[in-house]
């Protein structure tokens, strides 16, 4: 081998344990131990039906006064579908879509966007975990500090999804 080609393959190979050796040092960010408890939100007592409605009707004004056609749904603490609303013409898999954010929200105490920004930024455990939907429109309903409930909407982008859940969410307070 001549010995430009081999002092060429040596400087490579050290730059490869170098760059190897640089890698192992950086700290992982799921090594970090916090303070507190992330999203830890005490379960309440589960919302009624007259409430839920109430949050869907305003989900569905929302959405109706943009031109988008939603399903929205809310379930209860425990994550148990309380109601559902679908509009005209709203696409079939966004039913599923809705109950899937809003368990998923009510579930794990955090809106859906968290896993969706998760998952973006490299957490790919996050896909491992059940019931998750990494996708924005599931947000917690949260009355005296406790959570009662989750709103989901589908049937948009994922910013559309989650517009018309924060006007369902506005109505609990």
């Amino acid at each position: 081998m001549p010995m430009t080609l081999r002092s060429l393959l040596t400087s490579l190979g050290l730059a490869l344990l170098a760059a190897g050796a640089a890698h192992a040092q950086t700290p992982n960010p799921l090594d970090a131990v916090p303070e507190k408890m992330p999203f830890d939100l005490p379960y309440g007592a589960p919302i009624s039906l007259d409430r839920a409605d109430a949050a869907l009707s305003a989900a569905v004004a929302e959405a109706r006064g943009k031109g988008w056609k939603m399903v929205c749904a809310v379930v209860d603490s425990g994550a148990n579908l309380v109601a559902l609303k679908h509009m005209d013409g709203a696409q079939l898999a966004s039913n599923d879509l809705a109950m899937h954010k809003a368990r998923a929200s009510a579930k794990y105490r955090r809106e859906t966007k968290a896993f969706e920004s998760g998952i973006q930024g490299g957490l790919n455990y996050l896909i491992t975990l059940d019931d998750v939907i990494a996708s924005r429109g599931g947000i917690p309903l949260v009355e005296g500090g406790k959570l009662i409930g989750a709103i989901g909407c589908s049937g948009g982008t994922g910013s559309q999804d989650e517009v018309s859940s924060r006007a369902g969410v506005a109505t609990v307070k």
